[in-house]
């Protein structure tokens, strides 16, 4: 199994900033892509942004110029930099990674538990 651990989320005003991470940990063989995810209250969880193992990255059109996914292959951690953030933000983040572990050496999906992030004024 792959652990995946959310952090740095939390309540913003309108413009302002937050930097979330997400940490994967286990029996890890390789993690191929990373992503996050969001959910709003009654909605269905989308795509907010993926990275690929070299770095290659493709953003929903609700958060290009403002979103930046990057990672740190080293230690296995995917960052999203979420900047000018407006109230429609609003949502649950989920960490997913593309990964294979040991005794599953094949590619699965992993989701971490989620990070609440709130822009209001």
């Amino acid at each position: 199994q792959v652990q995946l651990v959310e952090s740095g989320g939390g309540l913003v005003q309108p413009g302002g900033s937050l930097r979330l991470s997400c940490a994967a940990s286990g029996s890890i063989r390789s993690i191929n892509a990373m992503g996050w995810y969001r959910q709003a209250p009654g909605k269905q969880r989308k795509l907010v942004a993926v990275i690929s193992s070299g770095g290659s990255t493709n953003y929903a059109d609700s958060v290009k110029g403002r979103f930046t996914i990057s990672r740190d292959n080293a230690k296995n951690t995917v960052y999203l930099q979420m900047n000018s953030l407006k109230p429609e933000d609003t949502a649950v983040y989920y960490c997913n990674a593309l990964g294979e572990t040991l005794v599953r050496p094949w590619p699965t999906d992993y989701w971490g538990q989620g990070t609440q992030v709130t822009v209001s004024s």
